[in-house]
């Protein structure tokens, strides 16, 4: 798989087999668009490749609202989920102002036919672009019809008779539903951050956690307590994380700590994933310290239970 930057105005030979969006999660609907776009370029003899934004879309339209969108991705993330596809590239390009303010028809000429070489456009249902999003499937068709390309449009995917979308993800986060947000991403909800110089109480109350600097605008998880597990250099681990104000000690800034179990290295200043596996309690205010680390022990006993039957169900199904 190639990774090639549009920017660098690299000229593109190959005739391509295109798939579009955002991608922000690249969620089970994502995943059936690519599948589609790959299976039907070996049809045709075509190269498979995805085209994203290294940033998306609507971080540069909101900005201009005041907002700031927040992400079920990074790009990092997405580079790493796509290379799990059989693309044969994947297509980079900025969306700024001057990629923003292109028609319809100028996105199709300069982008998909002189840039790209595209032979065969993969979008989901609801695909829009060009300047106002007044692009659609429909113009995309019928240029194609004269630009001598073809367009393939993918039906909606749908889990318990509810679209996939991220917007959905985005809401199921938000309410901590993480076990069902896992079901629409094809994976668990995950967040990558650096680990920062914290209080340490965690420590002095026997339970030392990593607090997390976030490195991008992620959609973060209702405040409470979660099954999670952590990346580390490779390296799985199983962890308690809390999502919260440390309620007990009456903090105003909201934190993500994480506590892995049976963990003792130094992590000042490295990079960790955290997936979230399921939720398992409000952030709670306790009356003394000792009732936290009573609880504490108890979350502790659970999430060991909890990962023993995920181990286990893993054996009973493979």
């Amino acid at each position: 798989m190639e990774i090639i930057d549009l920017n660098s105005g690299e000229a593109v030979i190959v005739e391509n087999a295109v798939c579009l969006g955002n991608f922000d999660g690249i969620h089970v609907g994502h995943q059936k668009l690519l599948k589609s776009n790959i299976e039907e370029a070996k049809k045709r003899n075509l190269n498979s490749a995805a085209l994203i934004f290294r940033n998306h879309t609507k971080e540069l339209l909101d900005s201009n609202k005041g907002t700031n969108i927040q992400l079920l991705t990074s790009f990092e993330q997405k580079i790493d989920i796509l290379k799990g596809f059989e693309l044969d590239a994947i297509y980079v390009i900025d969306f700024d102002e001057s990629l923003m303010k292109l028609s319809p028809q100028d996105f199709i000429d300069d982008i998909l036919i002189k840039r790209l070489n595209a032979k065969l456009i993969t979008i989901g249902f609801n695909y829009r672009f060009g300047y106002k999003a007044s692009g659609d499937s429909e113009f995309l068709k019928k240029m194609g019809l004269e630009k001598g390309y073809e367009v393939n449009v993918i039906p909606p995917v749908y889990v318990d008779e509810e679209i996939v979308s991220s917007t959905a993800i985005r809401q199921l986060i938000k309410l901590g539903d993480v076990k069902k947000a896992a079901i629409f991403l094809g994976r668990n909800y995950s967040l990558m951050g650096s680990v920062v110089k914290g209080s340490e109480r965690g420590r002095h109350l026997g339970f030392p956690t990593a607090n997390i600097e976030l490195k991008d605008n992620y959609i973060i998880p209702k405040v409470g307590v979660y099954v999670t597990k952590t990346i580390l250099d490779g390296q799985e681990y199983i962890c308690l994380t809390n999502i919260g104000y440390n309620p007990t000690f009456n903090e105003d800034d909201l934190k993500i700590e994480t506590y892995i179990l049976d963990f003792n290295d130094n992590l000042y200043g490295r990079t960790l994933e955290i997936e979230f596996i399921d939720y398992i309690r409000d952030d709670i205010k306790f009356n003394t310290a000792e009732e936290l680390i009573r609880q504490i022990q108890e979350d502790v006993k659970y999430i060991k239970k909890y990962h023993w039957y995920l181990q286990l169900l893993k054996y009973v199904l493979r």
